[in-house]
């Protein structure tokens, strides 16, 4: 007769507790550990995997207003579909969808980084007449399930591109 662990962890005296209000359920294909509190880690690559909480908080709203992405004078995605993701004390970042970038003026790069709270992102360079700019954006293509709105969307690093938030 096999046991749940649940039913293990009961026999050998440990309390289960109800989730907290907000709680949300680590990704599919993750395991857990006891490498700290709110950490889990993927279970082949080893990568931390930690979860939105009160101590450093992610949200992702619809923006609700017209954004435009330029550089240097040339316009990359125009949008009235972004999303904004607040992650603590971070800048707010407008994620705008892939289907309102224009990709002829980007390049997939080799370049890639890993965020323990939204994933593995992968990078574009800008290639738009004179102006490039390597690993400007970034796209989450499996974000984790506390940013999985931002899948298929991408971003722009602000030093690079400008991105402004129209009132029209």
């Amino acid at each position: 007769m096999s046991r749940t662990w649940a039913t293990a962890l009961a026999a050998a005296g440990v309390a289960l507790l109800a989730a907290p209000a907000g709680f949300r359920p680590v990704p599919s294909g993750v395991g857990t550990t006891s490498g700290g509190r709110g950490v889990v880690r993927h279970m082949t690559t080893s990568k931390p995997v930690k979860v939105p909480n009160e101590q450093h908080p992610i949200t992702v709203t619809a923006q609700g207003q017209h954004v435009v992405a330029t550089v240097g004078g040339r316009v990359i995605a125009d949008t009235r579909s972004a999303l904004t993701l607040q992650e603590s004390t971070y800048p707010a970042v407008q994620y705008i969808p892939r289907a309102d970038v224009d990709f002829t003026l980007l390049e997939r790069s080799s370049h890639e980084t890993y965020c323990p709270y939204k994933g593995d992102a992968s990078y574009y360079s800008i290639r738009a007449g004179e102006t490039s700019a390597d690993n400007a954006v970034w796209t989450y293509e499996q974000p984790y399930d506390a940013v999985a709105d931002i899948k298929d969307h991408v971003a722009f690093y602000p030093n690079i591109v400008d991105v402004q938030v129209r009132e029209d």
